[in-house]
């Protein structure tokens, strides 16, 4: 049975990190073309260029490829109502929720995220994975 990844924006982040061990975990992660939403994408586009001070021509590239390789889910109305039931329900921030909505949308399995619990089951079939512990 092949497991269903959903990567959060910290997977593609720690891609580009200076420790050499993050970085070779997230490029691992990567590699298997794990699922993200457009709040990655984003996310990352603005992190990258913001706080990493990054050369945006460079981020952009990095963010058309992640978004050739993996499968990249929309958001909508529903997906944030979502959110925020499962917000409510799990204690988590928004923007952790739109994340869970959003892998929970594409029948995610597992979902690698280092700002969650560990181990946390959302729904009884999203297991949150920190794949840096």
């Amino acid at each position: 049975m092949t497991v269903r990844a959903f990567a959060d924006t910290n997977i593609p982040l720690y891609a580009l990190d200076v420790d050499a061990e993050k970085r070779k975990k997230a490029l691992a992660l990567l590699r298997g073309n794990p699922v993200i939403s457009v709040q990655v994408v984003n996310v990352f586009i603005s992190v990258a260029t913001g706080k990493m001070k990054l050369a945006r021509p460079q981020i952009n590239r990095l963010a058309r490829v992640m978004m050739k390789r993996c499968e990249v889910v929309t958001m909508d109305a529903a997906m944030v109502k979502e959110a925020i039931a499962l917000g409510e329900r799990y204690q988590l921030s928004h923007w952790d929720s739109l994340i869970v909505a959003a892998a929970l949308r594409a029948n995610c399995d597992t979902l690698y995220s280092k700002d969650m619990q560990h181990g946390q089951l959302i729904d009884g079939r999203l297991t949150v994975i920190n794949p840096f512990i």
